[in-house]
């Protein structure tokens, strides 16, 4: 076994250790989810040359390249040059310096997006467009934090489980002279979204408008375009979600009905709120364990410093997680309470 491999800084170049001892998976980022194809080729060499030739779609939307062994790792740094040139610094206008030393930390995870309004019909924003400017403010750092953004409350990104989900949603526009009475937005509503929506007497659409989500499915439905998005973009956001061993939970909102100038000024505040929690000294612990670690209320004042919100917006008062649930609400018995199996 290879004692001498410090695993923590192969960990931080974006290398991961393999059970295998001396061998590493390289994980690729893909900022904003999106890469021109021709980029597979690179992926293919790196494969072929270096790896074990196969690769892994990661979990976070990378490119896991296996099988890596240590001696290597500097060749493999130096050919990915040009790739993180052009992905991070072009696409992103990130603030690194590119050499041939390659990631210069995991910190701020791969930032994760569904395809989006570039070819969904239901999404509300271009989630891509949204990730490369995240990207831009939490990358690189060596504090950690992760991200999803979806195109719509459907939520395929599962930013629920993310420090922070970043969802597209939309303000619906009624234009009365349009309706015929069909009743298919208000169908669609009932069985896809939150039912907001019912006919009246005149056979036009009502609709409770204080728990509208924002979704769209009314306009995908209507056959006379008499539901249509505004053209003003607007944002929720969910907060604290994480999977793992202890304590999985899902997020929780945190901002509704913001615009993408509030989205963005929060997280240019993220870094800073890190540090503060974390003393200016980076461990390997992600974003919802910083803001259990100072308090929402604290947090919130944090994340917001400076931040001006639209008028729309909404910030939640108070979060409360409970994660201990699941541990308070099952009983484990000792192995001798336990009967044998048998004939009684």
């Amino acid at each position: 076994m290879n004692h001498d491999i410090d695993v923590k800084k192969m960990r931080i170049n974006c290398f991961r250790q393999s059970k295998i001892p001396g061998e590493f998976m390289l994980q690729l980022r893909v900022p904003g989810s999106l890469v021109d194809a021709k980029h597979l080729e690179l992926v293919q060499e790196l494969c072929q040359r270096w790896g074990n030739g196969t690769f892994h779609i990661g979990m976070r939307q990378t490119f896991d390249i296996p099988g890596i062994k240590y001696e290597n790792i500097p060749q493999v740094n130096a050919f990915l040059k040009d790739y993180i040139q052009e992905t991070e610094i072009e696409d992103c206008d990130v603030n690194m310096e590119v050499n041939d030393c390659g990631y210069p930390t995991i910190g701020a995870r791969n930032v994760m997006a569904c395809i989006g309004n570039s070819h969904c019909i239901k999404a509300n924003i271009n989630t891509h467009e949204m990730a490369k400017k995240i990207e831009k403010l939490v990358f690189p750092s060596h504090y950690h934090i992760k991200v999803s953004v979806a195109g719509c409350p459907n939520d395929c990104a599962k930013g629920h489980f993310n420090d922070f989900g970043v969802m597209g949603i939309a303000k619906m526009e009624y234009h009365y002279e349009r309706c015929i009475g069909c009743g298919a937005c208000v169908r669609a509503c009932a069985h896809h979204a939150t039912g907001v929506l019912s006919l009246n007497k005149d056979n036009k659409v009502d609709k409770d408008t204080c728990c509208c989500v924002g979704c769209g499915e009314c306009v995908i439905a209507c056959p006379a375009s008499t539901w249509t998005r505004s053209a003003k973009k607007f944002y929720r956001v969910t907060l604290g979600g994480r999977t793992g061993k202890q304590y999985p939970r899902m997020g929780k909102i945190f901002l509704n009905w913001v615009t993408e100038d509030v989205v963005l000024a929060m997280f240019a505040n993220w870094q800073k709120f890190s540090a503060w929690v974390m003393d200016y000294k980076p461990e390997y612990l992600h974003g919802g364990h910083l803001i259990d670690r100072s308090g929402y209320k604290k947090f919130k004042e944090m994340i917001l410093d400076g931040v001006e919100l639209n008028p729309e917006a909404k910030v939640a008062e108070d979060i409360y997680w409970a994660e201990n649930e699941q541990r308070a609400n099952i009983h484990v018995r000792p192995v001798s309470e336990h009967k044998t199996a048998g004939p009684q």
